[in-house]
């Protein structure tokens, strides 16, 4: 590491259809650059070396919350994470999502960073982003995984190869909204539900989002669906700021005063992607919540974890986060 970052070319398109234009032309050889905080890290380490880097940061489309048919709302991918944290709209009916956005980083960082920066960013396993050829970066190994590894904070679910884990704090809030993020690239527009916009690492290695290299995340769209819901955010970090998740939950559910009639989980920092507790989400529907019952979802909701050798401690930790969002109803 140096702090020197190598020449590229530099491009500020100021609308929607220039850069789109822009990326498709670089493909894999460009770098897309928002609030650049995660960008600046990677260039003057060296480990990424872009021939373009596309600053979006002009395209003011990409900007606002707004209101969508039947009651939803449409987020603007450059929308600063301080933007949704404090939109009346966003607090009012989807405060899910403004909980995790609050906790990102710092306030500085949340200033200038976007919700598409933090959904779209690389993850924080210390080999990858430090340069060694694991399996992630094209290698044969995964170096986390080995038995003396600092691997405290990687996947206790999910892992193929790699054991790394998602960072965004506000992943994990739109797959439980049910959220869908709308992508714009050369072929034209597709809409991809949250929950399958990050990549499996068993499907492939390389890549954290099933963005293709000439696509653009533009927006993301919330349906009616959980507004005014339930909700329970909670990310547990070793420090109360900028930091990043040793694991965080985000829930929404829907009661009738005793029964838990539907219910929405997913987890963040415990594998590649968020994780949506989608067993634990059907054995409360219809039950009410007891002591016994609550005991018993927090014990499904670790079910399936297979531990590295300084992570086992995300076990209870993700029990007690799901017992914490049920008392919490």
């Amino acid at each position: 590491m140096s702090d020197a970052m190598t020449g590229f070319e530099l491009y500020q398109p100021t609308d929607v259809e220039q850069a789109v234009d822009l990326i498709g032309r670089y493909g894999s050889r460009g770098w897309i650059l928002t609030g650049g905080y995660d960008s600046l890290d990677w260039f003057k380490d060296r480990v990424k070396a872009p021939q373009a880097v596309i600053d979006i940061q002009g395209v003011a489309e990409l900007r606002g919350v707004r209101p969508t048919d039947g009651g939803g709302i449409e987020i603007g991918a450059l929308t600063t994470l301080t933007e949704v944290t404090t939109s009346p709209t966003v607090r009012d009916r989807f405060r899910l999502l403004a909980d995790a956005a609050g906790e990102v980083a710092s306030p500085q960082i949340r200033n200038a960073g976007t919700l598409g920066g933090n959904l779209c960013q690389d993850t924080r396993c210390w080999y990858y982003r430090y340069g060694v050829d694991c399996y992630r970066a094209g290698g044969n190994t995964c170096y986390a995984a080995a038995p003396d590894a600092q691997n405290r904070e990687h996947a206790i679910f999910g892992a193929s190869r790699c054991v790394a884990v998602s960072p965004s704090d506000t992943a994990p809030a739109l797959v439980a909204l049910d959220a869908e993020m709308v992508v714009l690239g050369a072929g034209g527009e597709r809409v991809i539900r949250a929950e399958d916009f990050f990549m499996e690492p068993a499907v492939d290695i390389t890549r954290m989002t099933v963005l293709e290299p000439d696509e653009l995340l533009v927006s993301v769209r919330i349906p009616s669906t959980w507004a005014d819901a339930h909700f329970y955010f909670e990310k547990v970090a070793d420090r109360n700021s900028w930091d990043f998740a040793l694991a965080s939950i985000a829930a929404a559910f829907k009661t009738d005063g005793v029964r838990v009639e539907d219910a929405r989980i997913a987890f963040g920092a415990v594998q590649c992607t968020p994780r949506r507790m989608t067993r634990v989400e059907e054995w409360l529907r219809g039950r009410a919540l007891t002591p016994e019952g609550v005991d018993a979802a927090a014990a499904l909701a670790s079910k399936g974890a297979q531990p590295l050798a300084y992570n086992e401690y995300k076990i209870p930790l993700v029990q007690n986060l799901v017992k914490r969002a049920l008392r919490s109803v």
